[in-house]
């Protein structure tokens, strides 16, 4: 693998937004991958996780296999299968760990994935993704920069989300044309 710095101030693509879009490509450089195959990786280090009580027994199968992948996981609850509890409670919780800035990404299941989306993207900050396959897990990260997946644990086997999860986790944000459009989504966080 070669490891390179890659910076992402553009400033002929800043001099064309909006003057309230502009601090959005503050300089900032980030350490990037090259693998073999000559993909892009980013380097997510911590992962928040969260399920609710029909989530439990994936959200600890999932937690385990990423922690053998070398992330520092960053479980929220729930702690157990049986007593029932409210997904947006966990989600509320996934998302102010990304928000804070505990950790880079944030993982959150329940049955359908849906619930928890609408209750993470209600975080000013967050850009939750609701995936179902792979074409959505990619075009979450690369057009969307999506900072938290939420996936319905009962819609797919436990293997196919760690595999989801772990796709997630290593496709970085294109940014390039992408970025006027997430500028556009941050800005209505402010309306």
């Amino acid at each position: 693998m070669i490891k390179m710095v890659k910076r992402s101030y553009n400033r002929e693509k800043s001099a064309k937004l909006p003057m309230h879009n502009r601090k959005n490509f503050i300089s900032t450089e980030k350490e990037i991958t090259i693998d073999q195959n000559n993909m892009l990786k980013d380097h997510v280090k911590r992962v928040a996780i969260g399920a609710d009580h029909g989530a439990f027994e994936t959200k600890e199968a999932l937690k385990k296999y990423l922690e053998t992948l070398g992330y520092k996981v960053y479980d929220v609850g729930t702690d157990n299968s049986t007593t029932k509890v409210d997904y947006p409670d966990f989600a509320l919780a996934v998302a102010k760990k990304v928000v804070s800035g505990t950790c880079e990404r944030g993982i959150m299941l329940d049955a359908a994935g849906i619930g928890s989306s609408i209750a993470c993207n209600k975080v000013k900050g967050i850009r939750a993704a609701l995936c179902w396959s792979t074409e959505t897990i990619v075009n979450s990260r690369i057009h969307n920069n999506a900072n938290v997946l939420t996936i319905g644990a009962l819609q797919h086997s436990v293997s196919d989300i760690a595999s989801m999860a772990k796709l997630w986790l290593e496709t970085p944000f294109e940014g390039g044309r992408h970025w006027p459009r997430i500028n556009k989504i941050t800005s209505i966080e402010r309306m």
